[in-house]
């Protein structure tokens, strides 16, 4: 039976109970077990299973055998879930002033908020965006209708009857608001009358409402997200110093500044910038852990390139989070970097090698301010799922191009296999750079290139060393050795620079120094070059007329005597 006719499939459950999903189709047997076990060992899914497929040549169907089942294989019984009837519905117009009701109004209206540059506080608060609303028409009705479906199914109601239960909550809530404004409810607040309307509204039981609607008057006059943050940091300010005004003060403020930097296309505007997703990840990151960027930069003063000053907004904003303030603004900051490291969008499109490096920027951020912002296992593993897109197809490719030689692309692949997380991910980067020091292009390359033969023997040995920086699994590490230890192998063959060196007409304690150095893997790969140095200087250490010459020069020896050590010659 040809190999076209047998494959292996890798299912996994990311968790338990979750269905079966196929993660891997290959025809090579031990990369499904081995990306199996990888991926249950980082704790990345709950189950893995590989099954073998054998094709049926006569009926043409697929014969499946079981190799391995791990992990939480067997669905299990938990326990009984609440009837979603006990899930309270919005049913007074005070439900829709919750978080999560905010955030389901800013999902669902989503298109008209960011054509007004509005956010659902202010819509719930402003009796004029509530006009403008009501007077579209079929926004309402859409929206009303979006939700009415799912939730008619879940209750075994029908559309009709959610869309009438929606429909009145919603006349019910304009009504109040309208009314509330003709009435002149909500407070007029500026800056300077701020922590007295606070500490006047402290006892009234409608309070985050009413100081809500003056708030979101005041930065209706804003036209911009950042104009925006300007006026609700300015009210933050000047709000009461301490005690029940403050926390109420804090807490209505938190609301609008949370939905501000969770709606796409503000950060762009917060940030000052025109930038791809790389620098919009830089600056977040910077707002919400402005602390630890700046002591990383202190130890690291390269780090400023990746992570540029905010923007004076930005800058105000990131000074109110390092303080206990606005859990809920940091709160939204953590989740739009972790939903844009996840997501599939490249961080710096035009550039593959600052995409490498903003990445190592947002690693180091991310992890210095752990767990303050969230987890460290949660950061590692959104790295492991960006490292995963780094060793595509598409992005190694575009990544190598334009690189000069092959020697280069390697280093250019070792470089990317160091800033690579998980060992799935070490793994793959691992065959991308054995497949390219495999290569016969490899090869005849370094032998036929123009360089001389120390030079191409010293650019093997940092090749080395940088596949050791590059922290591949050890067998992966000791193939990629092992063919650049034979590839300078034949350049020490064509050139006989061992020979020569020994037989060169100058002093000998230069020539060991050579040699020693050779073999040791300083100046020349690890393998048979470094061998055969050995192997030359024990040749001269046992001639006599050598150790002669070493007895009259005890101070070249104790000079020698830390390459002989690390060569194995000496104790």
């Amino acid at each position: 039976m040809s190999r076209t006719q047998v494959h292996f499939e890798l299912f996994v459950r990311r968790k338990v109970n979750a269905p079966w999903s196929l993660e891997m189709a290959t025809e090579d047997r031990a990369r499904a077990l081995e990306t199996a076990e990888d991926m249950l060992a980082e704790g990345r899914v709950a189950a893995v299973r590989v099954t073998k497929e054998s094709l049926n040549e006569d009926t043409r169907e697929f014969a499946t055998v079981t190799l391995m089942s791990r992990g939480a294989v067997e669905a299990r019984r938990g326990p009984k879930l609440r009837d979603v009837e006990d899930c309270p519905l919005c049913v007074t117009p005070q439900d829709l002033y919750s978080y999560h009701a905010r955030e389901r109004i800013g999902r669902l209206l989503e298109g008209w908020l960011r054509r007004k540059a509005v956010t659902p506080f202010e819509l719930l608060h402003r009796p004029d965006l509530v006009e403008q609303l009501d007077a579209a028409g079929t926004e309402i009705q859409h929206a009303v209708q979006k939700i009415a479906v799912p939730e008619a199914q879940a209750r075994g109601k029908t559309t009709h009857e959610m869309v009438r239960l929606f429909q009145a909550l919603v006349d019910r809530a304009i009504e109040r608001i309208m009314r509330d404004g003709r009435k002149s409810a909500f407070p007029k607040i500026d800056t300077a009358n701020f922590a007295k309307t606070v500490e006047a509204l402290c006892e009234e039981p409608e309070r985050l409402y009413l100081l809500g609607g003056g708030v979101a008057q005041f930065i209706g006059a804003a036209k911009r997200w950042s104009e925006k943050v300007d006026r609700l940091l300015d009210l933050a300010d000047a709000a009461p110093e301490a005690g029940r005004p403050r926390a109420l003060a804090l807490q209505v403020l938190e609301q609008p500044l949370s939905e501000i930097v969770a709606v796409k296309g503000s950060l762009a505007d917060l940030l000052g910038l025109d930038q791809d997703l790389g620098a919009g990840l830089a600056g977040m990151a910077r707002m919400a852990a402005s602390a630890e960027v700046k002591a990383l930069i202190e130890f690291d003063a390269n780090l400023s390139r990746m992570l540029p000053p905010l923007a004076p907004e930005a800058s105000r904003m990131a000074l109110w989070l390092r303080k206990d303030a606005f859990e809920t603004v940091r709160a939204s900051l953590v989740r739009r970097i972790m939903a844009d490291l996840t997501g599939p969008r490249r961080l710096r499109p035009a550039d593959p090698d600052g995409e490498i490096q903003i990445l190592r920027a947002l690693a180091m951020v991310l992890m210095a301010s752990a767990p303050r912002l969230l987890p460290a296992e949660d950061v590692q593993q959104a790295f492991v799922e960006r490292s995963k897109m780094l060793l595509s197809g598409d992005f190694v490719g575009v990544y190598l191009d334009g690189r000069p030689t092959v020697l280069a692309e390697i280093e250019a692949l070792a470089r990317l296999a160091e800033n690579v997380v998980g060992a799935v991910n070490k793994r793959a980067a691992a065959r991308w750079i054995t497949a390219a020091v495999g290569a016969l292009k490899f090869e005849k390359e370094i032998r036929n290139g123009v360089a001389s033969a120390p030079a191409k023997l010293a650019s093997l040995a940092e090749l080395q060393r940088a596949v050791r920086r590059a922290g591949l699994p050890e067998v992966d590490e000791a193939a990629c050795f092992a063919k650049i230890g034979e590839v300078g192998a034949m350049v020490e063959a064509d050139a006989k620079l061992v020979a020569l060196i020994s037989r060169a007409d100058s002093p000998l304690p230069p020539r060991l120094t050579l040699l020693l150095r050779l073999a040791t893997g300083e100046i020349g790969p690890s393998g048979p070059v470094a061998e055969r140095a050995k192997a030359e200087v024990l040749r001269l250490l046992k001639t006599p007329d050598v150790r002669a010459q070493l007895a009259t020069a005890p101070g070249a020896v104790e000079n020698m005597r830390s390459l002989m050590v690390e060569a194995g010659l000496a104790a």
